[in-house]
């Protein structure tokens, strides 16, 4: 029987998520966003292969299913590495601050612990390339669905970074607190504006009458 958090129902997924139990948090939600983001990309395109007027973007309708779904399933695994990631990084924190092994093992441990969240927000960025290449050649009557995947994408990578950076505050001398953050504000930099520019560009189609 699978005991992963990704296979539980939605009822009892939020349910854990909401009990007193330290998994899922918000890493794991971060990682379902994304993949519910992404997701809602495979539909669209899903629905508009082989439809007549689309048809000469076919392959492309066929290369965007494929990208999105892989996306999906690797955020799924996520959810279940955030929270592996979380048991040796709460044994950090309860270490005595006084022990010489304290500030090294706090250090892997965070570091590992930024590694799945930061992963998040890739697939995230790979996932907004992909809806945006969607968005004009996805059928009119799906493009509220890019939009709304955009918008999720754009969600999770920002609880993402969130995550990080939650995590990077208690090594603020670190090195590596530096270069992990600086790999996070670069993805936000980048991909936050392309994910709304794509949500814009979807709702001034909506809502311009025709």
């Amino acid at each position: 029987m699978d005991d992963s958090l990704s296979a539980l129902q939605l009822s009892d997924f939020t349910a854990q998520l909401a009990s007193k139990a330290p998994v899922p948090g918000g890493g794991g939600v971060a990682a379902l966003v994304g993949a519910l983001a992404a997701a809602l990309g495979t539909m669209a395109a899903n629905l508009t292969l082989g439809k007549k007027k689309y048809l000469p973007y076919e392959a492309e309708h066929r290369s965007i299913i494929a990208e999105t779904d892989a996306l999906r399933l690797r955020l799924l695994e996520l959810i279940d590495e955030d929270a592996a990631v979380f048991e040796p990084l709460s044994r950090a924190y309860a270490m005595d601050r006084n022990d010489p092994e304290y500030a090294p093992t706090l250090l892997a441990a965070t570091v590992d612990a930024c590694r799945v969240p930061l992963e998040t927000m890739r697939y995230c960025a790979d996932l907004i390339s992909l809806l945006e290449r969607l968005r004009g050649i996805c059928s009119a009557l799906l493009l509220s669905d890019v939009g709304c995947a955009a918008l999720a994408a754009r969600a999770a990578m920002e609880s993402a970074a969130m995550n990080v950076f939650v995590n990077t505050r208690s090594i603020p001398e670190a090195p590596e607190a530096v270069i992990l953050e600086a790999h996070a504000d670069k993805l936000l930099r980048e991909y936050i504006p392309r994910a709304q520019a794509v949500a814009d560009l979807v709702t001034e189609h909506l809502r311009t009458p025709r």
